[in-house]
């Protein structure tokens, strides 16, 4: 089961329309959440909506609204709002087809929904759509209102399915131009481009699979979490130093040497701590009796 779509509309091309169920494809269940909590007793602090005049406030007592000048409001209703839209407002229409790397990845929101056709009058055009956009090499350039605004998307196809990526308005983001300035202009050799290259071609990639990079802060966070529900005390796994090269060849060359060695299947050095420890427990305290058979036996010794 696929769970609850969060979002029905339809994909609107030209004239034609498929009706499809949008569902998240951010998975939080996978998320260590921590919460704030009071040092004094470990109760969970609260945030509680109050108003100045009349204190705590129940949900159904609080609206929306748009303050037009100093502490001057005037409420919106969401009902109001929802007015304002047409029916064509529920679909992502397409603008036109585009190049997939037409849109660099700085303007990605981080939102992705994957979009399943919904009903059988929406599987043929699904398929269509899809597959054109395999054969054509391109992406949908499109425009849908979720979560109350227009928001600009990528439509692509990926395996069997059309997923949607949100994206960020181009005044929203920060132009590459204004940092430029701040990166120092340094002259480089010609040996120290190539070890470069081959540093490069050394570590590169061949068969790369995201899903086999783990989270390993949330398995640690869960560890530790464990740890201190069972009463023990966690300490700081130890750093591994790293050796200090000053010399930029040094350091091309060693990296060099230590990629080539990996790739020929040798082990990389370690480079990062291990997993949280629990402290060693403290030695049980002596009896005076104890102590003094010990010190007769050094000196007998």
């Amino acid at each position: 089961m696929v769970g609850r779509a969060t979002w029905k509309g339809f994909i609107k091309l030209s004239l034609v329309s498929v009706p499809v169920r949008a569902f998240t494809a951010h998975d939080s269940g996978s998320e260590v959440r921590l919460n704030q909590l009071h040092a004094g007793c470990n109760a969970r602090v609260r945030y509680a909506k109050r108003c100045p005049e009349h204190g705590d406030l129940d949900a159904s007592e609080i609206v929306t609204g748009y303050e037009y000048a100093k502490d001057q409001y005037v409420v919106v209703d969401p009902e109001e709002v929802a007015k304002l839209r047409k029916q064509s407002d529920k679909a992502i229409a397409i603008e036109g087809f585009i190049p997939p790397e037409a849109v660099d990845p700085i303007y990605q929101a981080g939102r992705t929904y994957y979009l399943l056709p919904d009903g059988v009058a929406g599987n043929k055009p699904y398929v269509l759509l899809r597959e054109g956009m395999k054969q054509g090499g391109v992406v949908g350039f499109t425009q849908v209102i979720f979560s109350g605004r227009e928001q600009l998307a990528l439509l692509r196809p990926v395996g069997d399915l059309l997923v949607l990526s949100l994206l960020q308005y181009a005044a929203a983001v920060r132009s590459p131009d204004e940092y430029v300035g701040e990166v120092p202009r340094e002259a480089i050799g010609q040996e120290e481009l190539a070890l470069a290259r081959t540093l490069i071609d050394a570590t590169r990639i061949n068969d790369f699979d995201l899903a086999s990079y783990k989270d390993t802060y949330v398995e640690k966070l869960k560890q530790l979490i464990q740890l201190k529900i069972d009463g023990q005390e966690v300490v700081a796994a130890p750093e591994v130093e790293e050796p200090k090269i000053i010399n930029l060849m040094d350091a091309l060359k060693r990296s060099v040497a230590e990629a080539q060695a990996a790739a020929a299947g040798g082990v990389p050095p370690a480079r990062s701590g291990g997993e949280p420890k629990m402290a060693p427990s403290e030695p049980e305290p002596r009896t005076v009796a104890q102590r003094k058979a010990s010190t007769r036996k050094r000196k007998s010794g």
